[in-house]
């Protein structure tokens, strides 16, 4: 076995072996190099070469957001750890183990004006779950602060940062340890199985008569059982909203939240106003649902996570500090089947919403709406959806989904700039199964570097519409024709993925009308001698009128 010569390296390996940790993801650098020849050349880790930090980044917490194992980035010294940042701040929000491991140059080089430093030592303080800066010499203090970041990586679902200084040389390398770092084993557990007072929660339950459960992300599919699912849907008290990326389903569930209450005025709202809001999941897609709830307040907000709970609402009563499903294990035995209109009601108005939905798609012109009703219901059962933010999740969170198909979106930070990266990882991380990543163009080409990555699957398959800018800015309010608008809100721009694919060696198709657009999904799914590209070019100046009009032919 070939190991560094350094021994604050060979520690940080060892333990990170010891841990089990496996998938290493390695920027090349210089000062980084003593972790390069340790990670590299031991068979008990599974390492990548992704020269763009920040696409690295992504491609770790894509891998780690399936795998649901703590993934590793390595770099060198300098702004290659800043590159890291957003991809950190997504991990944070979206409770995702990452483990950043940077190489710095020793303290005494900080601030003398030395090449390639920056103050590395907690510089992800805001956005992290555990910061261990390392001294430059192996020692059990150190080992301590390894052991603790990637425990608490585990056990708080989030980034961590190791920060180690190394002094050159740095590429000598030995055949055997002389170290024998410290292992420690954390028995802590997080949040609990038992519901404290839980004869008063069963009594609000009981007594009320509009329950309205909200569901957000959730990395994990299936992540509540059926019996529970079915539980909710034969209550007539209860109201449950999905977010497309809860993962969850049952027929009764309301899985287009913005199509049911957009058109809605006062007096639907009031029909709809909950006295309790039970929310579990991650952060939610839909703004109109957050401006419903927060003008009109549920008299009790529970939230169920075993680790945070937002307020998002300013309603926030309490915070169980559970899982879902035990939380509901424990509470349901305890609770009645409350006598109500609230779903009835609720229910035929989504029912109306659904008819008018498809005799809406099945008039309109081709378009970004009518491009992501075609593309969706060609996607392959039992496959793995990824979706870039901005208008991507937004017109997805319109269309029905298969629920055999797992969704996901960096919604921690909802940021356009790793989306490709992360749906990358993402496909390395579930290789059994297909995987189609859907974007926007602006989301696609901010992370183009993305693609330059020695390790996509072959039936990697990205669909990107292209309507020429932000189509977004033109929904959102305050849209104006003007150039200060077309220039620096929409970001007006006259590319393609033509030349990107041909670089990176893909399988590139178009489609400019249905007719083509039907064509070139059936070629795509076909194509799996390499990583494919299809690129859908929509009108940028009828997408926003299409979908302006659909909220309101829903009533």
């Amino acid at each position: 076995m070939i190991y560094p010569k350094i021994a604050l390296a060979q520690s940080i390996i060892e333990i990170c072996s010891a841990k089990g940790i496996t998938n290493i993801i390695i920027s090349p650098g210089s000062r980084n190099a003593p972790l390069t020849i340790g990670f590299a050349q031991n068979p008990n880790f599974k390492c990548y070469s992704i020269a763009d930090e920040r696409c690295a980044a992504f491609f770790a917490l894509g891998i780690a957001q399936q795998t649901k194992l703590p993934t590793a980035v390595v770099c060198t010294s300098g702004s290659a750890l800043l590159n890291y940042y957003p991809a950190v701040a997504e991990a944070f929000y979206s409770q995702i183990p990452l483990i950043v491991i940077s190489a710095d140059r020793p303290q005494s080089k900080i601030d003398i004006g030395d090449g390639q430093t920056i103050r590395q030592e907690n510089v992800f303080q805001n956005h992290s779950v555990f910061n261990a800066n390392l001294t430059e010499d192996a020692s059990v203090e150190n080992d301590l602060k390894i052991n603790k970041a990637i425990e608490t990586a585990i056990l708080q679902k989030g980034p961590v940062h190791i920060n180690a200084p190394f002094e050159e040389p740095l590429y000598e390398r030995v055949s055997e340890l002389s170290v024998e770092p410290k292992i420690t084993h954390s028995e802590e557990i997080l949040g609990t199985k038992i519901i404290e007072n839980i004869d008063d929660v069963a009594s609000v339950w009981n007594t009320s008569k509009r329950k309205l459960i909200l569901i957000g992300g959730i990395n994990e599919a299936n992540s509540v059982s059926k019996e529970i699912l079915e539980n909710f849907a034969k209550d007539p008290s209860i109201v449950v909203l999905t977010e497309t990326t809860s993962n969850l389903h049952e027929p009764s569930f309301i899985n287009s939240i913005d199509s049911l209450i957009t058109p809605f005025d006062d007096c639907d709202f009031k029909e709809l106003e909950p006295e309790v809001l039970i929310t579990f999941g991650g952060m939610i897609v839909s703004k109109r649902i957050k401006g419903f709830l927060r003008k009109y307040k549920p008299a009790q907000h529970w939230h169920i996570d075993t680790l945070r709970a937002y307020d998002t609402f300013n309603a926030l009563s309490k915070h169980f500090v559970m899982e879902p499903e035990d939380f509901f294990k424990e509470l349901l035995p305890k609770t009645a089947f409350v006598s109500s209109k609230y779903f009835s009601k609720i229910d035929k108005i989504y029912d109306l919403r659904k008819i008018r939905k498809q005799e809406y798609l099945s008039k309109i012109t081709f378009s970004d709406f009518k491009v992501f009703e075609k593309i969706i219901e060609s996607l392959p059962k039992n496959s793995q959806l990824q979706i870039s933010n901005s208008s991507a999740i937004r017109y997805a969170q319109l269309i029905e989904i298969d629920p055999s198909i797992e969704v996901y979106c960096n919604r921690g930070t909802s940021g356009i700039d790793g989306s490709t990266s992360t749906a990358i990882g993402a496909a390395v991380g579930r290789k059994d199964i297909q995987t189609v990543f859907i974007t926007g163009d602006i989301g696609f080409l901010y992370d183009s570097n993305a693609l330059w990555n020695s390790y996509i699957p072959k039936n990697f398959k990205i669909i990107l519409i292209n309507n020429g800018g932000g189509g977004i800015f033109r929904i959102l309010p305050g849209h104006e024709e003007k150039p200060v608008f077309n220039t620096f809100f929409e970001t007006s721009h006259n590319l393609t993925a033509a030349h990107l694919a041909e670089m990176y060696q893909m399988n590139y198709f178009t489609a400019t009308n249905e007719d083509s657009l039907n064509n070139s999904i059936k070629t795509l799914y076909e194509a799996n001698d390499k990583p494919c590209i299809l690129e859908i070019f929509t009108p940028t100046f009828e997408n926003d009128v299409v979908l302006k009009q659909y909220f309101k032919e829903l009533i």
